[in-house]
């Protein structure tokens, strides 16, 4: 991901998200997060999902990941989250988190498939509704 693909970002985080990210959050990400990896996946030359990662020392942090909806069911998030994974292994990363709705069984599932076990709650996490965030995690070595 560049800097070029962050209003097709956008559009797909404000169709996924119901808090999503700022456009400058993106940009931030971009060109001052050292620690950010974002990759996304284009179909007929259109943005169609992207997921972020965070790499620090030996752990990675999935930040986000999402498809827009018309693409969904086709397994682009298991494609993005699989080269996350390989991302986070090349950099040396022992493992990689995440947070997820406990309410968001589909992502459950998929991470669930890919190796992802539950770690924790995170109480209130999310600030729309105050649902908390099931913590899960993988180990990669």
């Amino acid at each position: 991901m560049n800097v070029d693909d962050i209003e097709a970002v956008y559009e797909i985080e404000t169709q996924s998200f119901a808090t999503p990210w700022l456009k400058e959050s993106f940009h931030n990400e971009l060109t001052q997060n050292h620690f950010a990896e974002y990759l996304v996946v284009e179909f007929d030359q259109k943005i169609i999902g992207y997921c972020g990662l965070w790499i620090i020392m030996d752990e990675a942090q999935v930040t986000n990941i999402a498809v827009l909806p018309d693409f969904r069911g086709n397994k682009i998030g298991e494609t993005l989250l699989k080269q996350a994974i390989g991302m986070a292994k090349e950099y040396g990363a022992g493992k990689i988190s995440l947070e997820v709705r406990v309410s968001n069984h589909i992502a459950q599932s998929l991470y669930t498939k890919l190796g992802f076990q539950p770690g924790g709650i995170r109480k209130r996490y999310y600030t729309d509704n105050g649902e908390d965030a099931l913590v899960m995690w993988v180990k990669l070595k």
